[in-house]
């Protein structure tokens, strides 16, 4: 019979010493006299150490090559930076570090990872030319492995404490370049792109832009998540940003959106809102509808399409697809492409200038008004016209 890949070792006695053992990793662990109730007790908590730390043995620190801290770093991210079945942007990231710690200190052991090793790496990084914020993005993922590590038993936690002196570079005392801020879209740059979006895409960008949701939520809106019973419409979202953190999030959707979002809710209750499919059958449409020739001197509409397509329209969008949609649009018009993130900053910067941070704060769903300040952009023009009357 084949071999159980995934058994659990079994307890067994040492003939020649009468003594319980247990093989974990190829590794015999001595348990005590056999049968006994203490070397039951020592076989029960070893595998539950072993299973717990992946089928490994945390013995031995120095025997534990970075490479491999990375191999299983990189498994337990998959696993636990997920969201709604699918794996999160962590493990992408996680993997870009990988990189750079496999081509330097691949082989080198876990315990020799210096602070100075780390500066190396963020010195590669910089030569690379990535941006300030994403070198100390992953060298902050580089100590959260490591930290992990020590949770795990295999990295001794002396590395870890050593690794966090290492501070992130400060903006103007480093030679890494700075990443161009984020910039809210303009009126001029939307009302340019919407006449290049299908009737579906165009009425999320509008949506997104009068309620500053996130785009993650915008997708998985549907016609049961909305409390329609008083004047101004309230969006629950099934998955957020935060519900991680047993935060709530309540989007508020006034009379514009809700002129924006009416025809989308004739469908059932746990049905998108907002499906590429009807996105596909509207662009045929439009096709048909502009074509000059006879229909008995050409194709049906749709009819060439190919039957088999590899990926087919889903039932609802993705962020990526969202995304792809807007800046296709954006590049279609000649504007500078942008993604629908940014009409979330748009619209923090809209509602602080006329009702304050506060309001924009309650309304993007911020726990502190400081991250509020990422979003929302000081309204300069008040500024100058402040400093005018009074300097």
């Amino acid at each position: 019979m084949p071999r159980l890949a995934h058994s659990i070792p079994k307890y067994r006695k040492h003939k020649a010493s009468g003594q319980a053992v247990v093989t974990l990793s190829g590794v015999d662990h001595y348990l005590g006299p056999h049968g006994t109730k203490a070397s039951k007790l020592s076989y029960d908590r070893l595998v539950a150490e072993w299973l717990a730390g992946g089928r490994c043995d945390p013995a031995g620190h120095d025997s534990l090559s970075v490479v491999e801290l990375c191999a299983r770093y990189y498994k337990h991210a998959l696993q636990y930076y997920q969201k709604d079945g699918r794996c999160t942007g962590v493990a992408p990231a996680v993997k870009c570090v990988i990189r750079y710690l496999k081509a330097w200190y691949g082989e080198d052991s876990v315990a020799e990872f210096t602070p100075v090793a780390l500066k190396a790496l963020r010195q590669k990084m910089l030569e690379d030319g990535l941006s300030r914020r994403y070198i100390n993005d992953h060298v902050n993922r580089i100590k959260r492995m490591f930290r992990w590590g020590v949770s795990e038993g295999l990295v001794p936690v002396e590395v870890v404490q050593s690794l966090a002196t290492v501070e992130g570079l400060r903006k103007g005392r480093s030679q890494a370049r700075e990443a161009a801020p984020r910039r809210p879209v303009t009126d001029e740059q939307l009302a340019k792109t919407l006449p290049h979006l299908t009737p579906t895409v165009r009425a999320m960008v509008e949506l997104q832009r009068q309620t500053g949701m996130r785009p993650g939520e915008l997708v998985i809106l549907r016609p049961g998540d909305i409390d329609r019973s008083d004047q101004v419409w309230r969006y629950t979202p099934a998955s957020h940003k935060t519900d991680y953190l047993g935060k709530n999030r309540k989007v508020y959707i006034g009379p514009r959106g809700q002129e924006v979002l009416r025809p989308f809710l004739l469908r059932g209750a746990d049905q998108y809102c907002f499906s590429p499919r009807e996105a596909v059958a509207e662009h045929y449409e439009a096709r048909h509808a502009a074509r000059t020739t006879p229909l008995s001197q050409g194709n049906r509409p749709a009819a060439k399409r190919h039957r088999s397509a590899k990926r087919p329209p889903g039932a609802r969008y993705s962020v990526d697809s969202y995304r792809r949609a807007v800046q296709r649009a954006a590049e279609a018009a000649g504007v500078e492409p942008w993604s629908p993130g940014l009409l979330r900053h748009t619209f923090a910067t809209e509602v602080r200038a006329k009702h304050g941070l506060e309001a924009s704060q309650v309304l993007l769903g911020h726990s502190h008004a400081n991250v509020t300040e990422h979003y929302a952009m000081r309204d300069e023009a008040l500024a100058r016209e402040i400093a005018a009357k009074t300097g």
